[in-house]
């Protein structure tokens, strides 16, 4: 009986090892409505996960505007309002698109800009997006964690022209990628 406990124990941490790895690439962000008060009701969420593709997006949200809408991960990791010369913007606390290489331009998901720039985000006639949006430059979701990532009220041309930002405009959504 001692020796297969002592064979046991490694198979057992080698096992728990790929438990842990398994899940290292994995994460789930609650979403919720945002708004000059504060953050509202729950939308739904978003499942992360790394793939040789680049970092995935499962969506699973619902009670939304439909059409087109901006998606970006944010710098910080809090979906607050802010005061900017006197006007309360919703998710402000978030701050601006993430940007670790310091691009400072809208590039889309595919270009050279922001790292945080995501593919545009579909909402069905319903109010339900729940399709799989392929980051193809984030590579390691772990990064990820504890940033916000925020959808907007309008689509995203990916570029800064004719308005920065893509002409996202406004904060709709926001939740934060869990440490």
């Amino acid at each position: 009986m001692h020796k297969l406990w002592n064979w046991g124990l490694p198979v057992v941490a080698v096992m728990a090892l790929g438990v842990a790895t398994a899940c290292a690439g994995e994460a789930s962000v609650a979403m919720t409505l945002v708004n000059q008060s504060g953050i509202g009701a729950t939308v739904g969420s978003i499942a992360l996960s790394d793939s040789s593709a680049g970092a995935v997006f499962k969506l699973d949200l619902k009670g939304l505007p439909p059409g087109p809408h901006g998606f970006h991960i944010h710098q910080n990791g809090e979906c607050g309002p802010t005061m900017m010369n006197g006007i309360a913007i919703p998710a402000g606390a978030a701050g601006g698109h993430w940007d670790p290489d310091g691009t400072n331009h809208h590039g889309g998901p595919e270009g050279d800009g922001h790292m945080g720039d995501l593919p545009l985000l579909q909402v069905a006639d319903d109010g339900t997006a729940t399709q799989s949006l392929t980051a193809p430059h984030i590579k390691d979701i772990a990064k990820l964690r504890g940033h916000a990532i925020v959808m907007h009220a309008n689509g995203d041309n990916y570029s800064d022209q004719p308005a920065a930002l893509g002409g996202g405009g406004g904060r709709l959504a926001c939740g934060v990628v869990q440490p």
